[in-house]
């Protein structure tokens, strides 16, 4: 029987057990023993990580070739015009190629955010805008220089949905086992 956690990573947290100089791991918040991370998700981003005991599940996930859809919730800097959004839905050229295309339309702050520690850093006079963004790839760091290159830095990235699986009734920092 193979294990799948659903883990809501809370800002600052590494993807990964361990850390020589002790910052905060996924060891902080999962016990469970023979797991590991099927992709990444950096430090300074929070939301939904996938673990998994079973090799080939863990492969699915996080093999760009079998391009499974990642949805993200991003508090931007700057209000983006349409013509910003449009770039981002065609394809961003970074320096290590060009994006796939991505779906991006402008929400609501979303139905269940939860306290950042430490807070956002919000400057008086520039507005701030959640986008959700679905990419089908995974490049480091991507949708953070997706957002730079249109000239609306991220404030904020939570990832929302990796393939069917969501964060949704998982509190930030506690995970969900599912058992198939």
């Amino acid at each position: 029987m193979s294990s799948l956690i659903l883990f809501n990573k809370p800002f600052g947290v590494l993807s990964q057990f361990s850390d020589p100089t002790g910052r905060e791991t996924l060891s902080d918040y999962i016990q469970h023993k023979g797991v590991y991370a099927a992709g990444r998700l950096d430090k300074d981003s929070e939301g939904l990580l996938l673990l998994t005991d079973d090799g080939t599940l863990q492969h699915r996930i996080a093999h760009p070739k079998h391009k499974m859809s990642k949805t993200y919730w991003v508090l931007v800097e700057g209000k983006p015009s349409n013509a910003q959004l449009q770039q981002l839905r065609e394809g961003i050229l970074l320096k290590d190629g060009i994006t796939r295309p991505a779906r991006v339309k402008q929400i609501e702050t979303p139905y269940l955010l939860w306290e950042r520690n430490p807070p956002i850093r919000y400057r008086k006079n520039i507005p701030e805008t959640w986008l959700e963004i679905t990419i089908s790839e995974g490049k480091n760091r991507q949708v953070r220089r997706m957002t730079a290159a249109i000239g609306c830095p991220t404030l904020r990235l939570i990832r929302y949905r990796i393939g069917s699986w969501t964060i949704d009734g998982i509190d930030n920092g506690a995970h969900q086992l599912i058992n198939s």
